[in-house]
């Protein structure tokens, strides 16, 4: 019998009451126009282009002087949503291996764990026989950014493969850079501000979440260590945006994706979510911008409602940006996970996202289910594509995603591809591109 926390799902879902953070008013000004001079402004933070998060001790009187001003083309709140305090995960090390690969590729010594790893018919998604047919070599180096609860940075299969911001100094206290974080070696965290409001640096993963996550993009292959993950030549930016405790806020969040773009992560693993967005307009913004201007491909969790969201919207699911793919779950009998969310219009592809097993903090392993694992899954693969095919562009990373899936027929109905993802597959299709 396995042992694993079936019920550490995609922890944002189940929010509660939105509710604003109260100092936070973001403001979308008109093409060509400044911030007009404001009373009561602690500080300005400008997100990207014309959209501004003003710092106050009145949001209410911050309102109201820039509700009838001719230069807005909109005002919000900065919301977030209650919820629960998230479950540890279960770590028993004594697990029955749950793959049978032939003819092994890895030499990781916990590989028979990753059940994904398995051919088509044995309802993986043919890892193995990808690096079989088409191996690692001639590959381009992919930054993914893990916008999640941190990452274990020190993890033994995951300090290769941490991503190096190599024009900053270490613990200087000095914007090196010049991108706006002081010491931001390996990422930032928006949880943690400033006196100035500016984000902080620390990623520790004090959850489990992230570093989870991460090992399933990306764990190091062939050290004779742990697992491997799906991708060859991967580099995690962590960005720490979700609280072990708390919903994520939309400014978080709208920080955390411009930050990756702007350090040049190609894809962004999007793990989280919620059923309310107010009808606001930052986070669609967000990721319209991020991918006209940097090309990113942001790859997010449906959700773990067993629900329709084409009928039930969630969020960022349920927003229609171009650069936006959604994923669903399926379990290693091939079957759609009991809890996975679906939909016809909004969820683009399934992965496996039941009984994963992967890096937790303190060089430890777990299994741990939701559509929060498919996700990475379906980043892993997307990143090893990218790593031989660079110059995809975003779009065209997502068609072969889409585009390669396994049919399965059950799935006709459920999701835009009707399938599961395929390494080898999308390895194939993305050769034919030109």
């Amino acid at each position: 019998m396995k042992f694993f926390l079936s019920m550490l799902l995609l922890f944002s879902f189940h929010s509660a009451m939105a509710q604003s953070k109260p100092n936070d008013l973001i403001v979308k000004l008109k093409p060509g126009f400044s911030l007009p001079k404001l009373k009561n402004v602690k500080n300005v933070q400008n997100l990207f282009e014309n959209v501004y998060v003003l710092r106050t001790k009145n949001l209410e009187l911050l309102e109201a002087e820039l509700k009838n001003n001719s230069t807005v083309l909109y005002i919000e709140r900065n919301f977030k949503s209650e919820r629960k305090s998230l479950p540890i995960p279960f770590t028993q090390e004594n697990i029955k291996s749950s793959s049978n690969l032939l003819d092994s590729q890895f030499n990781d010594p916990q590989i028979g764990k990753i059940w994904a790893f398995n051919d088509a018919d044995k309802f993986g998604i043919s890892v193995n026989t990808a690096y079989k047919t088409y191996g690692t070599s001639n590959t381009t180096p992919v930054i993914v950014a893990v916008v999640d609860t941190g990452v274990d940075v020190n993890h033994e299969d995951l300090k290769d493969i941490i991503w190096i911001n190599k024009n900053e100094i270490p613990n200087n206290g000095i914007d090196d850079d010049g991108n706006g974080y002081i010491d931001d070696i390996n990422g930032i965290n928006t949880l943690v501000r400033d006196s100035n409001g500016k984000a902080t640096v620390n990623i520790k993963d004090t959850h489990s979440h992230g570093t989870h996550v991460s090992g399933t993009v990306a764990a190091k292959q062939n050290n004779g260590v742990g697992i491997a993950g799906i991708a060859s030549n991967v580099k995690i930016m962590g960005i720490r945006t979700v609280p072990n405790d708390g919903d994520e806020s939309d400014v978080d969040v709208a920080e955390a994706f411009i930050y990756a773009a702007r350090n040049g992560a190609r894809i962004i693993n999007c793990s989280f979510g919620k059923s309310a967005n107010e009808g606001r307009q930052l986070i669609p913004d967000t990721l319209k911008y991020i991918g006209e201007k940097y090309g990113v491909l942001v790859i997010a969790a449906a959700g773990n409602d067993s629900s329709n969201i084409d009928k039930n919207l969630t969020y960022p699911a349920s927003f229609n940006n171009d650069n936006l793919l959604i994923i669903a779950s399926t379990t290693d009998s091939g079957k759609m996970s009991y809890f996975s969310n679906y939909g016809k219009i909004n969820v683009d592809v399934a992965a496996p996202g039941s009984d994963i097993y992967s890096t937790v903090p303190g060089n430890k392993y777990a299994y741990m289910s939701g559509t929060s694992m498919a996700t990475p899954t379906t980043v892993g693969v997307a990143a090893e594509i990218l790593a031989h095919n660079p110059n995809l562009t975003v779009s065209q990373l997502k068609d072969v995603l889409i585009k390669s899936v396994t049919k399965i027929s059950s799935f006709q109905t459920k999701m835009v591809s009707g399938g599961r993802i395929d390494l080898l597959n999308g390895l194939e299709l993305a050769r034919t591109i030109k």
